[in-house]
Parts: C-alpha cells; sequence; structure tokens
C-alpha cells in the first residue's frame, strides 16, 4: 500500500532539514510515539500507541536509516514493528524529501506500507488507512510548527548589537500522548462517505 503525504514547515529548508534529522527532538511531535532506545546515529527503537475507541494498539519495533542524502536533502527509512498481544504488524519503508518553498518547505513524503496479522483486516480499505496517515502527518505537523515558534519566542533577542537575557524558559516539547480515536474516526467517516458519494 502507497502513501503519499505532504507538509510544510515553518522554516528554510537547511534549518527544516536539520530538525527533521533530529529524531529525539521531532519524535514528540508524533502523536503516540516514544523512542525507547538509541542503537546508534542511524538505528532507533520504540513504539507507536494507537487508541481507535475501546481498541488500543501498540507497535514496537525498529526503525532504520538506510540512506541519507545531505546535499539532495531527501532519506529513506525502514521500520518493522508487532503489536505485543499478537494482533498481527507492520513493516513501512518510508521516503522523505524537503523542497524549499520562500522562507518554508515542503515536505513530501512516500510511504511503503504492508500490514500482516488481524492489524491488516482494519486495513482492507486503503482509504482508511491513507486517511488515518493524512491525519497523523496533520497532527504531526502542526505540533512541530507549534514547538518552533514557541522555541523562537524564548530565544534571545538582540538590541543594539548586545544580546537580551530574560528569566524565561525553555518552551517544553509536546508530550507524545495517545493518539485520540474519536476526532480522527469522525474525520475518516467523513471522508469515507465522500468518496462513496464521489463514486456514485
Amino acid at each position: 500500500m502507497e502513501i503519499i503525504n505532504k507538509f510544510n514547515v515553518s522554516l528554510p529548508s537547511a534549518d527544516a532539514w536539520a530538525v527533521l534529522m533530529d529524531i529525539e527532538r521531532i519524535t514528540p511531535c508524533m502523536p503516540g510515539a516514544e523512542i525507547t532506545e538509541i542503537v546508534d546515529s542511524e538505528t532507533f527503537r520504540g513504539k507507536v500507541s494507537v487508541r481507535l475507541g475501546p481498541v488500543a494498539l501498540t507497535f514496537g519495533g525498529m526503525a532504520k536509516f538506510e540512506m541519507i542524502d545531505e546535499v539532495g536533502q531527501c532519506a529513506i527509512v525502514t521500520a518493522r514493528g508487532t503489536d505485543p498481544k499478537g494482533r498481527g504488524g507492520a513493516e513501512a519503508k518510508v521516503s522523505f524529501s524537503l523542497t524549499p518553498e520562500g522562507d518554508s518547505t515542503l515536505v513530501v513524503i512516500n510511504t511503503d506500507l504492508q500490514l500482516s496479522g488481524a492489524v491488516a483486516q482494519y486495513g482492507r480499505g486503503a482509504g482508511m488507512i491513507s486517511d488515518l496517515a493524512t491525519q497523523l502527518v496533520g497532527q504531526f505537523s502542526t505540533n512541530l510548527n507549534t514547538q518552533l515558534v514557541a522555541e523562537d519566542s524564548h530565544a534571545p533577542s538582540t538590541l543594539d548589537g548586545h544580546t537580551e537575557t530574560t528569566n524565561a524558559t525553555p518552551a517544553e516539547q509536546p508530550k507524545s500522548a495517545p493518539i485520540s480515536g474519536l476526532s480522527i474516526g469522525l474525520r475518516l467517516l467523513w471522508n469515507a462517505i465522500k468518496r462513496l458519494f464521489s463514486k456514485s
């Protein structure tokens, strides 16, 4: 299953690349995601928790950078995870690239996703999984840009060439809460209804 998502980062491409390659920094921006171990600079263990109504799923596994092109500002990540309750697993090959757009940057994410076991039953409708991915990327983008704005507001300001210091504490990173199923579920349902009427 191939899924393509896009979002904008409110930074020039060079700065956006540095931020997006800082896995520890950006992980809290992804709802339900958590790093449990840094194996090396390109390999990470972690988990992603998803709650859809009464059903809670947790995928624990490993992600690894297979290719990093600093000049072209693109990378490929492979990830594999399983649900500890034996309800299946997921494998993904994710490539992302950055394109300058003035003072901001367009990020394009291409995901080749394979589901197995009972979890695959939830993915029978490719449109539903695609919608879920879009909602998650949207939340990630919102959290990331909120973090960047907060950090910028806490940065020392300059006046007449001198740095002005304040007693403000650094902005806290957003916590990685479990993904809310209610709001996402309603949006998935609405998107499914729109697709149904567009086909009829």
